[in-house]
């Protein structure tokens, strides 16, 4: 079987076991792996930045909080249909990722870090400074009556978890066809090494810029299922820690590859959730866990199946 070939089926089973989980778990189970889920698509939108172009961002929480503020004040205050509202969470994302990538970029390495930490901080306070309209720190609830599409009533378990997956495998298709594009591959070398991409004719810059740009509309994607699906927006999404869990998640899976995000959101969520029924100092207990990890697997738990077994792995 071709590499592609072989791509193809590990995708489709992935999507296929998620499939089957709907049927045999708990509910407890399978509401935690709806925001896993959704929760992965955000990590899937920073890998695209940092796995596979090599920035470093930490601001990315704005743009997870722009599509949930997007999607959240559409339906509050615009009373817009929530496929209307879902686009735009999207768009505002979007034209935020495109206009911090437009001035971050001319930076690079930790200033690019800095400055893209000072953006997210900027957001955030623009939230809480519009608390009128964002309820400020205390955030707002979208009603259950205001949940509905077609008919359909996503606070139900069953229909969040089919919204979720939805969204997720579209998402996880979507990318891993992109990384394997001419255009994912241009990134992967600008990543490796930018001035021989240059040498080589491409312009890196406007590859940096999509990366961003794409980056941005994933997160918004991830940020308007949130507020769609669990019915909450709130300032806490936009702070600096939102921005640090997706870094921390793409480590553990493994940066720049392509199931990474989703077993890297697994494990961390399921660590607290155990750790947690067993002390009330389970940050401690994650830490541990999370130290030896990056010691033992420092290219993250899919990256070192890469290395050690599974070469053709994207």
């Amino acid at each position: 079987m071709t590499i592609t070939g072989k791509s193809t089926t590990l995708h489709l089973s992935v999507l296929a076991a998620l499939v089957a989980l709907f049927f045999i778990l708990p509910p407890y189970h399978s509401g935690n792996l709806s925001r896993i889920m959704v929760l992965a698509i955000y990590a899937m939108g920073y890998n695209v930045l940092f796995g596979y172009t090599g920035l470093l961002s930490l601001g990315h929480a704005m743009f997870f909080a722009a599509g949930m503020y997007g999607f959240g004040l559409s339906v509050n205050l615009g009373g817009l249909p929530l496929p209307l509202a879902f686009l735009a969470g999207m768009a505002s994302a979007t034209v935020l990722a495109a206009v911090t990538g437009f001035l971050a970029l001319r930076t690079t390495g930790v200033a690019f870090m800095i400055v893209t930490l000072m953006f997210a901080q900027t957001a955030y306070l623009v939230v809480l400074y519009f608390g009128t309209y964002t309820r400020g720190d205390e955030g707002f609830v979208i009603q259950s009556a205001q949940r509905q599409f077609l008919g359909i009533d996503l606070t139900t378990d069953h229909a969040r978890y089919v919204a979720a997956l939805v969204l997720f495998s579209a998402c996880f298709l979507a990318l891993a066809r992109i990384t394997q594009s001419p255009f994912g591959r241009t990134l992967v070398a600008i990543r490796e090494n930018e001035e021989r991409a240059k040498m080589l004719g491409y312009d890196t810059g406007a590859h940096k810029l999509k990366a961003m740009i794409l980056s941005g509309l994933i997160s918004g994607v991830a940020g308007a299922a949130y507020a769609m699906l669990f019915g909450y927006v709130g300032a806490t999404f936009a702070t600096v820690q939102y921005s640090i869990f997706p870094l921390l998640w793409v480590l553990l899976g493994g940066a720049g590859t392509t199931i990474g995000p989703l077993l890297g959101v697994f494990f961390m969520f399921y660590l607290i959730d155990f750790s947690s029924s067993l002390t009330t100092a389970y940050m401690l207990v994650a830490g541990v866990v999370l130290v030896l990890l990056t010691m033992f697997a420092p290219q993250g738990l899919m990256g070192e199946m890469r290395k050690r077994v599974f070469p053709w792995l994207p």
